[in-house]
Formats: structure tokens, sequence, C-alpha cells
């Protein structure tokens, strides 16, 4: 049996072994994917042990992202440029650290909303940990001039655009929160890469009322699907994007390389995990 996981803390929350379960049996494949909790001072112990277990690899989700990274013997393009690795591969005695939520991401928008739209405009990301990094580089990728990081400690944005700079397609600019309300009028697309919102938490604290009528908002956070930053959206008419297509699509090269075949992505798939979101709640 092959076996793979996510490791986080906390990990409960995580619709990736649901996600990972629907595509095993849909392709038939003698698999395991599990979710594993582990704390920040753990993380290095456990990958240890996984390793010796004979696991596949892992998924890694908050708070351990950079840490990932910098555990790896080699990285991809992509986790180089973010410094930071959402999953990792045992293969031969070594980790392979790569970032497939850069790939994700910008395969959901491209999905959800017109891309071209965003070339030479601005865009905002909140947050500066490993999501925030992927986020920057994506709204780079996909042609914004302007890409502002802000983040309550204004110091963590600054480190985060100091990292990205040498690599990134656009200006980068870090602020705190204080910042926004002087850059929402020209903001094209809004991306939240915290982990604000989350069940039932207080997404971040940002007015609308100032963003352009064809700005789009997205939210990282899929659980709820609709978080009260994307309620707020839709009752002023902008055009959301929630955080559950970027699970799927990220999940897409990780299934691939854990089990051997690239999944498609699918109503049927999305529909599933929207059923899991409603019965958890």
């Amino acid at each position: 049996m092959k076996r793979a996981g996510v490791i986080g803390w906390p990990v409960s929350h995580s619709l990736s072994p649901r996600l990972h379960a629907f595509w095993l049996r849909e392709y038939g494949i003698h698999g395991a994917y599990l979710p594993l909790p582990v704390l920040r001072e753990d993380f290095s112990i456990a990958l240890r042990g996984l390793r010796a277990a004979g696991f596949a690899g892992v998924n890694v989700t908050l708070p351990h992202k950079e840490a990932a990274f910098a555990l790896g013997d080699s990285s991809d393009d992509d986790s180089s440029a973010a410094g930071a690795a959402n999953l990792l591969l045992f293969r031969d005695g070594r980790i392979e650290a790569r970032n497939t939520d850069v790939e994700g991401l910008a395969a959901n928008l491209a999905a959800e909303m017109d891309t071209a739209a965003l070339q030479g405009s601005s865009a905002v990301v909140l947050g500066a940990g490993g999501a925030a990094r992927a986020a920057a580089l994506v709204c780079a990728r996909l042609g914004a001039a302007d890409v502002h990081v802000l983040n309550r400690t204004r110091q963590r944005a600054d480190r985060l655009v100091a990292a990205l700079a040498p690599v990134a397609l656009a200006q980068l600019n870090a602020g705190s929160l204080d910042d926004w309300p002087a850059l929402a009028s020209a903001t094209h697309l809004l991306i939240n890469a915290t982990s604000a919102g989350l069940r039932g938490t207080s997404s971040p604290d940002v007015a609308l009322d100032a963003l352009p009528q064809d700005a789009v908002i997205c939210d990282l956070v899929y659980d709820p699907l609709e978080t009260p930053l994307l309620a707020r959206a839709r009752a002023r008419g902008l055009s959301c994007v929630d955080g559950l297509g970027m699970l799927i699509h990220q999940a897409q090269p990780a299934f691939e390389a854990f089990f051997g075949v690239r999944p498609v992505v699918t109503e049927a798939v999305r529909r599933h995990l929207e059923e899991a979101l409603r019965d958890a709640g």
C-alpha cells in the first residue's frame, strides 16, 4: 500500500484526506492518505518517522510550509522562489521539496476569472506566510504590475518582499493593514492568504467600499466555503473566488507524485468536498 498524508497543526479541518480518498477510489489505487497533526516543534522529528515508516511523502499545511522548504535536500523552482514548500517527497533517502500552491492558485484563478484583466493592474495580498508567498508570485506571473503584501506585522511583509523581489515579475511592495485604505481604489485582485476566517473566525477587517466594481476577491480559506470576507464582497456585487478550487488544483500534482496517476479535476470531486463541508457545518 502506498501511503501519504497531510501534516500540520491543526489538521483536523483539512479536506485533503477526503479529496485524496476520492481519487484513490476513483482510480482503484491501493493506497492511504492520512491526517497528521504535528506541533511546530515536533515537525522535523515527525518527518524522520514518516520516512522510516515508508511514506511516499506528505503535503504540508500551516504552520510548517517554510520549515518544510528549509528541511528539503532539494527543491523545485516554485518552492525556491517562494521559500516555502507544501509538498515533501521521500525518495532514495532524501527529501524533495516542492510548491504546488503556486500552480494550484494560478490554475484556480484562470478557471474563475479573466486573468487577462490583471495585466498591468494592482493586486493586494493579505498575509506574509507560505500561502502569501505563493499568492504574490502568482499575481506577478499573471501580469500584475504592482503587488502589495500587507501584514499585521510590517516586518514580516518586508522580509517576504525582500525574498521574492529577485524572482518576481512585478513591483513588490510591503506594508501593514493600515495601508489598505490608500490602495483599495486601484486594486483589481485582493487575496486573503491568512487563516483569518477559518471555521467561524473573523476574516481580515478590510473595507471593500472603495474597490472598483470589477475587482475580484479571492479567499484561500475554504472552511467555510463562504467566509465573512467573501460574504461582504458578494453583498457588494463583487466577483469572488473561494479557496476550494485552489485546494483541488494544488492536490493534482501531489496525488500524481504520491500514487503515480494524475487525476482529472471534475465537478464531481468539487461536489464531494462541498458535501463534506456542509456535513461538517
